[in-house]
């Protein structure tokens, strides 16, 4: 009886130990074993296997994503009595100690599955009869802590599959180019008879392609013999019979792929230090991605003897923000450019590339429409003077050729009229980066004084895609489209839009017909001829292509115009060709824009003297676009003795009606430099403003220098003054300005010269303009001491 007592405490014991072992807290096996990324394009092919920190090749892939012929095929090969036994077979280890260490007919093992995963997982030697009682126990021990779909579980994702290859998911990756659910039957028994012998059975050479040919002779045949063994339990139809038949081979781990290198290290760096990611499915198109690379390679081929050695470019699909491709240099493993370098994110001069969001916004604030005429004239903005990039001055431009021309003079004028938000603080609020201040920049970020990135260039030039919303960049296919900030009405960024398309191909007209989509474009050069840059929009896709040198050199065949738009047509005809089916998103008009005529000498409504040649249609917002009579044309009563303008009452024996354009002066003084005469006849001295139409007040006088906001510096010691130079534009009909310091008169200036006036203390002080028609504009100018 007591013996009894004894074996059922004993009993209860065990069942209570085991109900304690089994609910203590223990860490999944997958704890502590780190895992490999697989990165994906968009199509699902492989882009990347990377290795885990073990370098190692491991995918930790659950198993209720494993196939269940490929659980039913390991189990048929290395365990069948799995899910009955404690851990050990005592009949599998009795027949392996017999066949091994008696009969010594070879070494048998006699391990089950939960045995194997043991070593794998304690790493121990289990050749000896000691090593072999350790894994044994180490086995019971893992099945009374872990159940039986966890043990599977983490023997199919380490065991051995030779090299440092472990689990069935990063072999069937490797070796197969496939998920391990995405094979057949013959590729499932394949990775269930590798871990047997895996130094063996998947034996490749560096010099070899694929593992075939003797390195598998052992592979095929114990592949083979499990297929006997897989038909007796199974049904398996004729096609499958035949598959396995067919010659077979595998991809060795040193061809595995190293796809869009730039690309996946800048996924791999967003995920980086977040929970592991084993599989990442990116928005990336490898196939246009090639395309890409291949018009970058081809491209710089061609432009070697310049001295121009790199370029990059991004491939951004506007419909949800997805990054299609990048190419972050022209070679990744040239050292000699910095290849493993990613311009994509390098901070550099945007040269006029930012230009159409100046317009964009003058638009929306009301400051123009796409035929308002600007000055492209010498013009002063307080101590900063800018020139063109040509060095000449066209003299009125609308303002659609100011931007497809690129224009700085104009630009920087639209600028300074801009207000909530000015330039610099709308860049602040789409997110532009590491951005100083306002008054850092001054005007000059109008002409690519700050930074950005290609990354921001993209997200700027798909909000103008996007009606005005800004959203960020998608680099994986989990992350799920923005809902965006609005930043430009729809109406400004379609008009925007509109304008770029005006921008002519630089290689021909008849590449211009041949291509079948619009392009909404714009060029940009650097300071220093140091980047050269094309960005635009082209069917559904944002494309910035930036050529260059990572060392910063400048280079004189830098020109955005010459280096880097032939590459972005080439790409955005390759593109085309690739996919004859894209289409320009449809792009209607917002219900806020209308169509309205203007007259084209001046951009105003046209008055009742513009001829009709000199009229034309131009896009308008109504609310915003500023609204006007244009005053360009006017009629004169000229007496035809003198030629000049007639004074009443008019002799119709000796008179003449005519139409004449009035001109401001700062543009009749680009004219006449031309060689273009834009003089009206002049007027009877004693006439005053009879016999022709009179200016409004605004086509006035109007004071150009000093600029609003300038500071003049005045030296205190020597007897220094502060030379001021006074300068103002009239109107056709003016042949004095009359200057005033404070109500102090100091001089007087022609429409076509300029007055100097030497401040001579620090303060602040009031310029006033005077016309001879009696028409005034004023100006505050401040003089501060400079010590």
């Amino acid at each position: 009886m007591r013996r009894w007592l004894r074996l059922l405490l004993a009993a209860g014991a065990v069942a209570l130990a085991m109900i304690a072992i089994d609910r203590w807290p223990h860490p999944p096996l997958s704890a502590h074993v780190p895992t490999s990324s697989a990165v994906f394009d968009a199509r699902g092919t492989l882009l990347r296997l990377t290795l885990a920190d073990d370098d190692k090749y491991r995918l930790w892939i659950p198993l209720d994503q494993q196939p269940q012929a490929l659980i039913d095929a390991v189990k048929l090969q290395e365990d069948q009595w799995f899910d009955w036994h404690p851990g050990f077979n005592p009949v599998s280890l009795a027949r392996g100690a017999w066949t091994s260490y008696v009969a010594r007919d070879g070494r048998q093992g006699g391990s089950t599955l939960t045995m194997q995963l043991a070593r794998l997982v304690t790493r121990s030697d289990t050749r000896t009869v000691a090593g072999k009682v350790r894994q044994v126990v180490q086995a019971a021990w893992l099945e009374l802590r872990y159940s039986k779909r966890e043990i599977l579980e983490a023997y199919l994702n380490l065991a051995p599959y030779g090299g440092n290859i472990e689990g069935v998911g990063a072999a069937s990756l490797i070796y197969f180019d496939k998920s391990p659910a995405a094979l057949a039957l013959p590729g499932i028994l394949t990775l269930a008879v590798i871990p047997q012998d895996p130094g063996h059975r998947a034996r490749c050479t560096r010099a070899a392609p694929i593992c075939a040919g003797a390195a598998t002779d052992e592979l095929h045949a114990a592949r083979s013999r499990l297929f006997e063994r897989w038909r007796q339990l199974h049904k398996v139809d004729p096609e499958t019979s035949a598959l396995m038949q067919l010659p077979f081979g595998l991809r060795p781990s040193h061809r595995l792929p190293f796809a869009a290198p730039h690309f996946v290290e800048r996924v791999l760096r967003d995920v980086e230090g977040r929970e592991p990611f084993a599989r990442i499915e990116t928005t990336l198109d490898l196939r246009l991605q090639r395309v890409l690379e291949r018009q970058v390679a081809q491209h710089i081929a061609r432009q070697r003897t310049r001295g121009i050695r790199n370029a990059a470019a991004l491939l951004v699909d506007t419909r949800d923000l997805s990054v299609k491709s990048l190419v972050g240099s022209a070679d990744y493993f040239d050292a000699a450019i910095s290849g493993q370098v990613n311009a994509s994110r390098a901070k550099r001069s945007p040269g006029s590339t930012l230009k159409p969001f100046i317009y964009a916004l003058a638009l929306d604030q009301g400051v123009l429409h796409p035929r308002t005429v600007l000055r492209d004239v010498p013009t002063a903005f307080g101590v900063f003077t800018p020139e063109n990039f040509d060095g000449q001055f066209l003299g009125p431009v609308t303002a659609t050729d100011a931007l497809v021309r690129s224009r700085n003079i104009p630009a920087v004028g639209i600028a300074a009229r801009l207000s909530n938000p000015d330039f610099h603080g709308f860049l602040k609020s789409a997110g532009i980066s590491r951005m100083a201040s306002a008054s850092h920049y001054g005007l000059a970020l109008v002409l690519g004084g700050g930074e950005v990135t290609m990354e921001e260039s993209a997200t700027l030039y798909a909000m103008l895609a996007n009606g005005g919303v800004q959203r960020p960049l998608r680099w994986r296919a989990a992350d799920p489209p923005a809902a965006g900030t609005r930043m430009l009405s729809a109406e400004a960024s379609f008009v925007t839009l509109e304008m770029l398309r005006e921008n002519e191909r630089p290689d021909g007209a008849f590449a211009a017909r041949a291509s079948r989509l619009p392009v909404y474009w714009k060029t940009g050069t650097s300071w220093g001829f140091r980047d050269a840059w094309t960005a635009g929009i082209v069917g559904p896709y944002v494309l910035v292509v930036w050529v260059g040198n990572f060392d910063g050199a400048g280079n004189p065949a830098l020109i955005g115009v010459e280096a880097a738009a032939p590459l972005f047509f080439r790409m955005v005809d390759a593109l085309a060709a690739h996919d004859a089916r894209m289409v320009e998103p449809l792009r209607l008009p917002p219900p806020g824009v209308r169509k309205v005529e203007v007259c084209t000498g001046s951009g105003d409504l046209p008055n009742a003297w513009c001829p009709e040649r000199a009229r034309a249609q131009t896009w308008f917002i109504p609310g915003k676009s500023p609204i006007r009579v244009s005053q360009l044309h006017r009629q004169v009563t000229v007496d035809t003795r003198t030629g000049r303008i007639a004074c009443p009452p008019y002799d119709p024996a000796f008179t003449t009606t005519e139409v004449h354009e009035y001109w401001p002066s700062d543009l009749a003084r680009v004219f006449r430099q031309a060689g273009m005469q834009r003089r009206p006849p002049p007027a009877a001295a004693h006439c005053g403003d009879a016999g022709f139409t009179a200016a409004r007040d605004d086509e006035a006088v109007r004071i150009t220098s000093p600029r609003r906001g300038a500071s003049y510096a005045l030296r205190m010691h020597g007897g220094h003054s502060a030379p001021v130079v006074l300068n103002a534009t009239v109107d056709a009909n003016v042949t004095g300005v009359f200057w005033f310091v404070d109500d102090a008169y100091v001089g007087k200036s022609t429409p076509a010269s300029s007055l100097t006036w030497p401040a001579r203390a620090p303060g602040a002080y009031l310029v006033r303009a005077v016309d001879d028609r009696g028409r005034s504009d004023t100006r505050e100018l401040r003089v501060i001491a400079e010590r």
